[in-house]
């Protein structure tokens, strides 16, 4: 195993960097201290570690059966961006990712009451299809791939197995800071048998002194859509958080279309 802990040349740590073995396909991701762990066969390789906004940095390693390597890195910060694709306000795509990978900035839909399927239609090549109206169910196709192929999880945590109440669409925007599409090959923490690809709702990790957001809205077929969310982060660094949103609707809508008596016509 290959332990360490990237940090920024000032010493702050620093979360969500790109860590991979040059040439394989073992990758990984820090999370929000900084720390990463990757486990590969014995042998010499290559380790790269980027960001959006520093140095890449490359580093000869030698790894060993039955050792473990710690390493502690510094990222210096880029005199200059590489080449981004941008959608709107959200950095779409990265350069220098070790993945193919896409995020999406949710921060300009907060206070308003749209789904997370909502944000997900900005992703190319996300077809969102619902079967109904709210509370139906929704499929996620991506690629070409169904989303039976396509795992889904919020910070890392897979849900599987979840309700129809807890789908994308039934869940607000609100819910996530951001929201991460990987194709391809995806970073291993996701595991090995999502082969059309990840989608990971990433919720806010900031502190704040308290945080309050709250939304609502009404529509026809007596459709309500409410959603709140309070916190606070104490003193002691002690941090809670309360997230509530309900969706109900009468879906009492007519639909015209021609019904034809089979019995008659045989």
């Amino acid at each position: 195993m290959v332990s360490g802990k990237v940090l920024s040349s000032e010493g702050e740590t620093l979360d969500f960097v790109n860590v991979y073995l040059k040439g394989t396909d073992i990758a990984t991701l820090t999370d929000e201290k900084g720390i990463f762990r990757l486990y590969a066969p014995e042998g010499k390789y290559t380790i790269v570690i980027s960001s959006v906004g520093f140095d890449k940095q490359e580093k000869p390693i030698t790894i060993k059966k039955g050792e473990c390597s710690n390493l502690t890195i510094k990222l210096r910060p880029a005199g200059e961006l590489g080449e981004v694709i941008v959608a709107g306000s959200t950095v779409s795509k990265l350069k220098n990712s070790a993945f193919n990978a896409i995020g999406i900035d949710t921060r300009e839909l907060v206070n308003t009451t749209k789904s997370l399927t909502d944000a997900l239609q900005k992703a190319p090549g996300m077809k969102i299809r619902e079967s109904g109206g709210v509370g139906s169910e929704t499929a996620l196709p991506m690629d070409g791939f169904t989303d039976k192929h396509i795992k889904v999880f919020i910070d890392g945590v897979p849900q599987e197995g979840g309700s129809n109440s807890m789908s994308l669409s039934n869940i607000p925007v609100n819910f996530a800071d951001r929201i991460e599409v990987y194709r391809g090959v995806v970073p291993i923490g996701f595991g090995a048998d999502a082969i059309g690809g990840v989608i990971n709702i990433v919720t806010s990790k900031r502190k704040r002194a308290w945080l309050l957001d709250a939304s609502y809205s009404f529509g026809s077929f007596n459709t309500h859509r409410g959603y709140v969310n309070f916190g606070q982060t104490l003193s002691n660094g002690f941090k809670y958080e309360v997230n509530a949103f309900v969706n109900y609707s009468d879906n009492n809508y007519w639909i015209d279309t021609p019904v034809e008596n089979l019995e008659e016509n045989m």
